[in-house]
């Protein structure tokens, strides 16, 4: 697989947005360390560079049916021209490009464009063929998509006499790569040989085919068409199904359709009819993200999103891994063991790191490494999904990785208060000290919860930084203070305020329905709720990357103004769980509305402008969708309501659910708690209630 040279300048860091999905090295360079297994592939992976005058081909207004390794992108008039993103996509090769469909010599009308799943859309046109058909159609055209390869075109005569149709596809392809098309290289169209029952395109570096059922009555390979004609009775159809593949053996079935999907088929009702759409799609959209790991097909995890980055980004697979929790263990297991083989081993500074791509960090910072985050948030996940049920045997064999994350903290920091991020010099970023706080404490709960050393040294430390945080991050100012979003090298603290300071409200659950201590005091904590539901922060639909009032603020900006889904989500979680139950109900409605304008497929981000009478949440062109933290943020927003905190080593589950009780009344059902459904009621008077768990699971205080 080839591997692209990252950008090494500030300003090329801006454009890889949140990172590519190649392989990085723990500084965000493409080398592998020796002796250690390269991390898997599953799909080809696509950097997000731009290309061109124009940049990425946009991708807000596409119908993007995903089924990893398989994508197909559309338009609204399902016609696929080869354009932008158009067509039909393998691991991240195109195989089909265009497949423009004429009936009777025309194109059909397009009336309407719809998802019927994550993984398919369907497509309707009309056409008037008879010449006294007045103004009504007499054929419908129907097309369904299917991400996996599949399109059935489907005509109707809705005439008052027999028609005699004759079907047309055009069909073509490059066989580009996906980050060719990013780049705006694709290559120029192929010819096409007759193969079988339909098209096939060579290229030295790979194969791909088009077959039909019915075969075409005619086949023409230097015009790409294939051909039938059909006689319809009043009110018959007639179909022709289209199967689009790569030459080679049979390619792995997209995991989130098998039986073996580690996703529980969780659902929501409520007084509020926008819940149960919301958690539909958004395990839809985690089921159509999931992949295999081919080093260990029977471990899976989440692709970063579609269609920019389809391959593993480590932060992002392990962030919506822990939001997934109350859907079982089992992916969150399949993504530690992946991340593990992953593990940076032998000599060095970097021994124990989860190796990560930088990322943006907008106009205030350099680019961070999400390999800190990733390396951080490791045994985190660990430690809670031991919490949800994850079985002993398996907490012990993944517990060695672990451990090796939490060296690498303690060398890291050495004797210095502050973890700097990227390493060594750098800033000592707010959410940075968050993750590390949160590592020291979860890791040290685990460490003593089988039996291992080091618990009591974390603690120590962790109580070093909160006591030390609380007076060199929190800035004075005449609104009542705010935290400073990092430090600088020199010291001094850098003050803008933006969403990255939410991850200081995710403190963590530890034992008995607890949660961790957080970095900030409860004044302090007051404060910053106070200010994430203010104006500034709030745009009425989510919470902004950088508030309104900050010097360089834009609503486009992706680390710099523009709503980013899952801090949003982190933050109405965190802002609950304290007891700011106006502030989190605030950006609860807010982003729930979003998410009924996406169709309840949100976006990793869009547009932070402010919400007003009438308005629309803008799409942020080049976003992600779906994306994995932002659909793994619809499953954390409803489970908060319930409060579910799960001790499954204790055999207890508490529930803490918000008193205002933001949506009305909520069930979920078909949750896992301790491997066994669990199903909960909250009432309208914010109390809750199980109506499902698992034999011997107490109802804790």
């Amino acid at each position: 697989m080839h591997q692209p040279t990252p950008p090494s300048t500030a300003a090329d860091n801006r454009r890889l947005r949140d990172g590519p999905s190649w392989p990085p090295s723990a500084d965000g360079g493409p080398a592998q360390p020796r002796g250690r297994t390269p991390r898997p592939t599953p799909a080809r992976p696509v950097p997000p560079v731009t290309g061109g005058a124009g940049g990425l081909p946009p991708s807000h207004t596409a119908l993007i049916c995903v089924a990893l390794p398989g994508l197909a992108i559309s338009t609204e008039h399902g016609q696929l021209t080869g354009q932008g993103l158009e067509g039909f996509y393998r691991a991240g090769r195109r195989l089909l490009a265009r497949c423009q469909v004429r009936v009777a010599g025309r194109e059909p009308l397009a009336v309407q464009a719809r998802m019927t799943g994550a993984d398919s859309a369907r497509f309707v046109g009309v056409l008037r063929v008879s010449p006294a058909a007045g103004p009504d159609p007499d054929v419908v055209v129907e097309r369904t998509r299917h991400a996996e390869g599949m399109e059935r075109i489907t005509l109707r005569n809705c005439a008052p006499h027999p028609l005699r149709l004759p079907l047309e596809a055009v069909l073509g392809t490059d066989l580009a790569d996906l980050s060719a098309i990013a780049a705006g290289i694709p290559g120029p169209e192929l010819p096409a040989g007759v193969h079988d029952s339909g098209l096939r395109w060579t290229t030295p570096t790979g194969n791909a085919s088009v077959t039909a059922d019915p075969p075409p009555a005619d086949a023409l390979a230097s015009a790409g068409l294939l051909r039938w004609e059909f006689e319809l009775p009043p009110g018959a159809t007639a179909s022709v199904e289209l199967r689009v593949r790569p030459d080679g053996p049979a390619p792995l079935r997209a995991l989130g359709r098998a039986a073996t999907s580690p996703l529980a088929p969780a659902r929501a009702k409520g007084d509020d009819p926008r819940v149960t759409a919301l958690l539909r799609t958004s395990i839809d959209d985690l089921q159509a993200l999931l992949l295999r790991d081919l080093a260990q097909p029977g471990d899976s995890y989440l692709a970063a999103g579609a269609p920019w980055r389809c391959g593993l980004a480590p932060a992002e697979a392990l962030a919506a891994a822990r939001m997934t929790l109350p859907l079982g263990t089992r992916l969150a297991a399949g993504t530690l063991r992946t991340l593990a083989r992953t593990q940076l081993r032998g000599p060095g500074p970097r021994t124990g790191m989860i190796p990560g791509p930088r990322r943006d960090a907008g106009a205030h910072l350099p680019p961070g490494c999400t390999g800190t985050e990733a390396t951080l948030l490791f045994p985190v996940l660990l430690a809670e999904a031991r919490r949800w049920g994850l079985p002993e045997q398996e907490t012990r064999e993944l517990l060695p990785a672990a451990e090796r994350c939490l060296t690498w903290l303690r060398t890291t920091a050495g004797d210095r208060t502050y973890l700097s991020d990227p390493q060594p010099g750098g800033p000592a970023r707010a959410e940075t000290q968050a993750h590390a706080h949160r590592a020291a404490l979860l890791g040290a709960d685990l460490l003593d919860a089988c039996g291992r050393p080091g618990g009591a040294g974390l603690r120590q430390w962790a109580a070093e930084l909160r006591k030390a945080f609380r007076a060199d991050f929190w800035v004075e100012d005449r609104g009542g203070g705010r935290p400073a979003a990092a430090l600088a090298p020199d010291g001094r603290p850098l003050t803008h305020l933006g969403s990255t300071a939410v991850h200081l409200l995710d403190t963590g659950l530890l034992g008995a329905g607890r949660l961790a201590a957080g970095l900030l005091d409860r004044v302090q904590t007051e404060q910053l709720a106070r200010l994430l539901g203010g104006p500034a922060m709030d745009s009425g639909w989510g919470l902004r990357g950088l508030g309104a009032k900050e010097t360089g603020h834009s609503p486009f900006g992706h680390r710099s103004g523009a709503v980013r889904v899952q801090e949003t989500a982190l933050a109405v979680a965190g802002l609950a769980a304290a007891g700011y139950e106006k502030e989190a109900g605030g950006l609860l409605r807010g982003l729930l509305a979003a998410a009924e304008r996406f169709g309840h497929r949100l976006p990793e981000m869009f547009a932070g402008e402010q919400r007003s009478e009438g308005s629309a949440p803008l799409p942020h062109p080049a976003a992600c969708r779906p994306a994995a933290t932002a659909a793994a943020a619809g499953v954390l927003l409803l489970t908060t309501l319930a409060g579910i905190r799960p001790d499954v080593p204790a055999g207890t589950v508490t529930l803490r659910p918000p008193h205002s009780a933001p949506l009305g009344e909520l069930g979920l059902t078909g949750l896992r708690v301790a491997g066994a459904p669990f199903s909960v009621r909250v009432s309208r008077l914010g109390l809750a209630m199980v109506e499902e768990a698992a034999a011997g699971l107490q109802l804790g205080v």
